[in-house]
């Protein structure tokens, strides 16, 4: 996923190419995710840039803008693999494993194409193959984009605002949850722009264990979590996501090997890393560096089985279960959005022997949480009163000695669980 640093390389090529010129055409692709989930619709987004001239572009965290020279302006995110392609100049922040020598143009999956009227012309189109991406349009005055949803919802952007991340604002932050450290900064409601290898890059610099909880940490740990929060950030948002650029030491020079045939584990200066699944997401993690020096969240899973502190391997113990905790799994870090109005939440508890459980606050009462219980079929019949009246016998059946008319005589043998209860008469 592009995170801070690639979504500024992309609001650096707006402004080579785009700022300043006038769009002649617009194009686009309507796209139910991409437009429809954010209320938005090709055909909107066409009628509204076209003729428009781009003043400027910025970002807060993983979105980005063009501020038009009138309202509405196009706000995006990337999502899991969006991008926003520049004709004839390659914007990836990665070397292209086989590269096109003639694409085509718009290239595949592309979701709106534009083109400038000035000379020489620009074409531009972002595209996205997981249809993760998100394109709105923002009806209100530049100066107050961010100051309206989505971007009221999501944190600071710890490059652009970095006076409000002070190590003061990260201290509260952290002391006001119970929750793994590495979990709080992808949380975008907290913090925006800090993706899972931002986050791995950052927890490994500040030698904090990612699943230590946030409300345990030292002063001298949130001093240096604050310290690392900005140099790798900054680093990345500097060197616009350029990963040839980055430290030869930055775990993402060398974590990428992950389930690949004889690829390394050990970084230039002799130390191991492993990988962690928790939540459902990986992390990249240097034991013998980042100790556990606090209570961590207990849904930690080893990918290489386990191993100790120092990186060797150990036996994992037999009959050991993952234990899950809905409160400690890592929040989306896709992207904040506020609740629709009149929509109903739905909250997933476990219940323990000793737990009450829980009963979302949306519900009307405590019975409408409560599964309802399947009655059983009674042979009893209510009368108009609400009472019971007898099931009617049904008429007797000729018995084998040619009696007609009369009934059986009545059994008094009763089964309860296999047992006879009662004699006959």
């Amino acid at each position: 996923m592009p995170e801070i640093g690639e979504v500024a390389r992309i609001v650096n090529y707006i402004h080579k190419h785009l700022v300043g010129k006038t769009l002649a055409k617009v194009k686009a692709q309507h796209d139910e995710n991409v437009y429809g989930k954010v209320g938005c619709s090709a055909e909107a987004f066409e009628k509204a840039l076209t003729g428009k001239k781009v003043v400027d572009a910025k970002q807060q965290g993983k979105y980005f803008w063009m501020v038009m020279s009138s309202p509405p302006h196009p706000l995006m995110h990337f999502g899991m693999a969006g991008w926003l392609k520049i004709r004839d100049e390659e914007t990836a922040y990665y070397k292209p494993a086989k590269p096109v020598e003639s694409p085509d143009w718009p290239p595949k999956y592309w979701k709106f194409a534009l083109e400038t009227a000035e000379e020489p012309k620009c074409e531009a189109a972002f595209v996205d193959l997981r249809r993760f991406a998100r394109i709105r349009l923002i009806d209100c005055a530049a100066d107050q984009i961010r100051n309206v949803s989505p971007l009221l919802e999501n944190g600071p952007d710890p490059v652009i605002d970095k006076g409000i991340v002070t190590e003061e604002w990260l201290a509260e932050k952290l002391g006001s949850k119970r929750v793994p450290v590495k979990a709080l900064l992808l949380d975008q409601a907290n913090i925006s722009g800090i993706g899972n290898w931002v986050g791995d890059e950052i927890m490994y610099d500040s030698r904090i264990h990612p699943e230590q909880y946030s409300n345990t940490l030292t002063p001298a740990q949130i001093k240096q979590l604050h310290k690392s929060i900005h140099y790798v950030c900054s680093f990345a948002v500097d060197n616009l996501a350029d990963s040839s650029k980055f430290p030869e030491e930055w775990l993402f020079k060398h974590r990428w090997g992950k389930g690949k045939k004889d690829s390394s584990t050990t970084l230039p200066n002799g130390l191991k890393f492993v990988f962690l699944t928790v939540g459902g997401r990986t992390s990249c993690v240097v034991p013998s560096v980042q100790k556990k020096t606090g209570p961590v969240a207990g849904d930690v899973k080893n990918e290489a089985d386990t191993e100790d502190a120092d990186g060797e391997k150990k036996a994992k113990p037999k009959g050991s279960k993952k234990v899950l905790n809905p409160k400690e799994v890592e929040t989306d870090e896709i992207e904040v959005e506020p609740a629709k109005k009149g929509s109903k939440a739905k909250k997933r508890t476990l219940k323990t022997k000793d737990e009450e459980p829980t009963v979302n606050s949306h519900e009307p009462n405590e019975e409408a949480s409560k599964p309802a219980i399947k009655k059983r079929k009674s042979n009893n019949k209510a009368d108009t009163n609400g009472a019971m009246e007898p099931k009617k016998p049904s008429k007797a059946k000729a018995d084998t000695n040619g009696n007609h008319g009369e009934p059986e005589p009545e059994k008094t043998e009763r089964r309860r669980s296999g047992r006879v209860s009662g004699k006959a008469a």
